[in-house]
């Protein structure tokens, strides 16, 4: 796992970061406060982004990261490169188990887990989930 900063980021993953950052203003957040942003790459190099929607039944609660996968794979991709995810944490945030393992279906291969503050933790699926369930 890698710590670096947004600055020191090439400019096509300084572009997923602001993505991330735009697409958590969306978040509907009204019973965790937790505003949580993502965006995901296509190898063809388009962006989908995705926030966090809760639910007053909170199972049925989505999570920013598994939004930017879905919407993606809506509009017909199936090759994804990277994704990023970005929430207002004192460190970078961490997807949760279920985005992992949906990251896992999709073979995501470069992770980067961020802030607001620009620190950035760039992964790879086998760091993040090291034993991913697969048929």
């Amino acid at each position: 796992m890698q710590d670096t900063h947004l600055a020191a980021l090439p400019p096509d993953l300084q572009m997923l970061y602001a993505a991330a950052v735009v697409a958590r203003q969306n978040s509907y957040s009204p019973y965790s406060h937790f505003a949580v942003g993502a965006a995901v790459r296509t190898a063809a190099g388009r962006i989908y982004g995705g926030c966090n929607v809760e639910n007053a039944s909170y199972g049925l609660c989505c999570c920013g990261e598994r939004n930017a996968i879905f919407a993606a794979v809506c509009a017909g991709e199936r090759d994804l490169d990277a994704i990023c995810v970005v929430a207002d944490t004192q460190q970078p945030v961490s997807p949760c188990g279920a985005c992992r393992q949906v990251m896992s279906e999709f073979k995501i291969g470069k992770i980067l887990l961020g802030n607001l503050k620009g620190d950035i933790k760039i992964c790879s699926l086998e760091e993040l989930l090291p034993y991913g369930f697969d048929l």
